[in-house]
Formats: C-alpha cells, structure tokens, sequence
C-alpha cells in the first residue's frame, strides 16, 4: 500500500462519503419519482425513477472503486466491480427497452398523463444536488489527479441532462397539455440511457477514464 499524505487521505474519504451520498439520494429520489410517476401516470418521470435505481448499483460499484484506489491507486480492477459494470450496463439497455415499448403503447392508446407537475419538482431539486456533486467529485478528482473519479463526475454530469430533459418535457406538458410532451421526455432518456449502458461496458473493458467525455 502506497503511504498517502493526510491531505490525500481526507480527499479519498470526502470522495468515498460523495459516492455514500451519491448511491442514498438515488435511492429517495427513485422511490418518489416512480411512486409520482406510476399515480401521475407520466411514462418519463417513473423512467427517470428507474434511473435512479441503476444509478445506486453503479454507485455501489464507484464506492468500491473508491475504496480500491485509496488502497493502492495503481491496481486494477475488481471483479466486483467488473461485474458491477456490466450489470448496470444490461440495466440501462433493459431501461431504454422499457421505455421504448412505453411510447409505442401509448402512442396506440393516445394515453395522456394526469399531470407532469411532479416532474417539474423532481427534475428541478435533481439539477441542483446532481450539479454540486458533479462539480464536487470534480474538484476532488483534480486535486488527487485521479483520472477515473474525474470519469465518475463526468458521469454526474449526463444525471443533469436527463434531469434537464425531465423539466423541459414535464413543464412543457404542465404549461400546454402539448401530448407528446411526456413521451419526447422518455425518448430522450432513452438516448442518455443507450449513451450511459455503452460507457459502462467501456469501462468494464478498461476504458475508465473515457467515461462520458
């Protein structure tokens, strides 16, 4: 184990408490968006709930890099989070599936959501705590001039996006009743969620410090 600097010990832990943070917030923020979103009937906002959830499992997997890293920042990975990796890719990739099949059968149905309200709530408080913790994560990266807890803030930033596509669809919807609103929002998580299903197999293969560049 190579000896770390106090300084470089209080990084590594605020960077392992930001990826604790990470993992528990998503957790709050999926049960609310798919309880709204199942009741509301709004197809994006209980997507982005499920992000949310696969979000934790990729957390999980941050955390443990975290861990390793502090231990001894030249090794490689883990089969844990090898795994983790690919799990979470599948996840996404059965989300954008998901989804995609949502928008057919309410196009068919010419479904429309009892209201989008939520979503506008949701998405806004996400765009700010997912801001601080990108800029945070970033800042510590830099410090420890750690390349993959760069990646991983890097990865926070595609959180905002979908939380930006959220709000416009949901307050787009809230504002005009305009029908197709709600499933724009979902087509574009599905584009981010494609997007983030690939970087995870990237880094599964090694690419870890590419992560949503």
């Amino acid at each position: 184990m190579i000896q770390q600097s106090p300084d470089e010990h209080g990084f590594y832990k605020k960077a392992f408490l930001l990826s604790l943070f990470t993992i528990f917030y998503n957790i709050i923020e999926g049960v609310v968006s798919m309880f709204f979103g199942y009741s509301d009937e709004t197809l994006s906002l209980f997507g982005f709930g499920v992000d949310s959830f696969i979000e934790v499992m990729s957390g999980i997997g941050i955390a443990v890099m975290i861990y390793r890293i502090r231990q001894s920042p030249e090794s490689s990975k883990t089969k844990f989070e090898i795994r983790a990796l690919k799990t979470t890719g599948f996840a996404f990739y059965i989300l954008s599936a998901g989804l995609l099949t949502g928008i057919i059968l309410n196009i068919i149905s010419n479904h429309k959501p009892v209201t989008t309200l939520w979503g506008v709530v949701i998405s806004i408080i996400s765009i700010v705590v997912m801001t601080w913790l990108m800029n945070s994560k970033k800042s510590v990266g830099r410090k420890l001039d750690s390349g993959p807890i760069i990646a991983d803030a890097n990865c926070t930033r595609v959180c905002v996006y979908m939380s930006i596509v959220l709000l416009l669809s949901s307050l787009i919807y809230e504002l005009t009743g305009f029908v197709f609103a709600d499933l724009i929002g979902a087509a574009g998580l599905i584009y981010f969620s494609v997007m983030e299903g690939k970087e995870a197999f990237e880094k599964a293969r090694g690419k870890e410090d590419n992560c949503c560049d």
